[in-house]
């Protein structure tokens, strides 16, 4: 199951288009997602509940670093991408290099673009380009206090190292 659900964005784009002709709904989201926690989980499942088919993009290695800072990530992308596909909400995962996902966007052309509701709709990138072909641009709760970062801490200061 796990390779199935992982693909490229060439396979996708033709797992889009055909899904698409069947009126199927295609949402896309993107993040980090280094150590998954209950908020990547509510939000993934939120994000499902708006489309049929949820596509999520994960940063690569290098692009976690260069956004997160050289101690991360946690996890290498290949076992990121693999709890992701454990999850039922998760219907296809893919990695991408850059530091945003604007260019795998403008290539997918998915229906519904989703981020977290702490991001201001003109803030989330793809919108424009999302909405110029028709497409919607969605935000799902953000649950406070769930953050890698917060736990990375809490791990380092009750083991003491």
């Amino acid at each position: 199951m796990i390779s199935s659900k992982i693909k490229s964005p060439k396979a996708l784009k033709a797992i889009i288009l055909a899904c698409q002709e069947r009126s199927h709904k295609i949402a896309f989201t993107n993040g980090c997602f280094d150590i998954l926690h209950y908020g990547h989980v509510k939000y993934l499942e939120d994000a499902k509940k708006k489309a049929d088919i949820l596509i999520v993009a994960v940063n690569s290695d290098d692009s976690v670093r260069r956004l997160k800072g050289s101690m991360r990530p946690i996890y290498p992308l290949k076992d990121r991408m693999r709890v992701l596909t454990g999850l039922s909400s998760v219907d296809y995962v893919f990695s991408f290099d850059e530091d945003t996902p604007l260019e795998v966007i403008r290539y997918l052309k998915p229906d519904i673009l989703i981020k977290g509701a702490d991001y201001r709709i003109k803030d989330i990138v793809g919108s424009d380009i999302v909405k110029s072909y028709g497409g919607t641009v969605k935000r799902v709760e953000y649950l406070k206090g769930f953050s890698v970062t917060t736990l990375i801490n809490k791990i380092a200061r009750r083991y003491g190292r």
